[in-house]
């Protein structure tokens, strides 16, 4: 069985910053694409950053230059630094780990981490 669970979101005033983690645990073989979504009220779940395991990554235009994706492969985990916050930023943030295990490859979604930028 394997678990993906976020922490670090919270309030916090514009212009802020928050660094949320992704603590993937289990039978995992691998962790391979971890990435961050977000989903705010009354919208569809948007793609925020993605990053392989060798270190590439992918951003959204809206957050490019203000959130950093990353990860420890030795742990499992993945972080996302979020920097200049803006109201617009607020939302649920998702983790979603690609993970090989002993059944295979499939791809598990954190539980999500409230995040609220106050303007």
């Amino acid at each position: 069985q394997v678990h993906v669970v976020e922490s670090g979101g919270g309030l916090v005033q514009a212009g802020g910053s928050l660094r949320l983690s992704c603590a993937t645990s289990g039978r995992i073989f691998i962790v391979a694409t971890m990435g961050w979504y977000r989903q705010a009220p009354g919208k569809q779940r948007e793609l925020v950053a993605t990053i392989t395991r060798g270190g590439t990554t992918n951003y959204a235009d809206s957050v490019k230059g203000r959130f950093t994706i990353s990860r420890d492969n030795a742990k499992n985990t993945g972080y996302l630094q979020m920097n200049s916050l803006k109201p617009e930023d607020t939302a649920v943030y998702y983790c979603n780990a690609d993970i090989l295990e002993g059944r295979g490859r499939n791809a598990y979604w954190g539980q999500g981490t409230q995040v609220t930028v106050s303007s």
